[in-house]
């Protein structure tokens, strides 16, 4: 099962201990397949500094835990335009669909209201985490 993290799920499972830190950690037990592109680690970088006040050096150490998480990171060849209000919620769906992911993971509304993007469903981390019977 191939999954593609929002940043905002990326964010959440090093801001605080829940769900996201959970699925994380799933992640890298390879309990499925995540998939990044170099959009998501960038702004994921970004956000943790400028909204967390990481360090740079403690935002490296987390990029590099999402990237031994990482499956595979992807770099979409496909531009995907006009689906989404934020414009940096299409590279999720871009990076979903050149991954053929099987989920988006989001807690972001605008992403969640799809439901679906070109067959991909788009879920919670809480429906994400209750596909997993442990």
């Amino acid at each position: 099962m191939r999954a593609v993290f929002d940043t905002n799920v990326l964010i959440a499972a090093f801001a605080t201990e829940g769900i996201c830190t959970k699925l994380l950690i799933r992640g890298r037990a390879q309990q499925f397949h995540l998939i990044a592109s170099p959009f998501i680690l960038k702004e994921f970088e970004r956000i943790v500094i400028k909204k967390l006040d990481a360090t740079k050096v403690e935002a490296q150490e987390a990029l590099n835990l999402i990237t031994e998480a990482a499956y595979l990171i992807v770099n979409p060849k496909q531009d995907i335009s006009g689906v989404c209000r934020d414009v940096d919620d299409n590279n999720i769906l871009a990076c979903a669909v050149e991954a053929k992911a099987d989920y988006i993971v989001t807690g972001d509304a605008d992403l969640l209201e799809l439901k679906k993007f070109r067959g991909i469903p788009i879920v919670t981390p809480r429906e994400f985490e209750s596909l997993f019977d442990d």
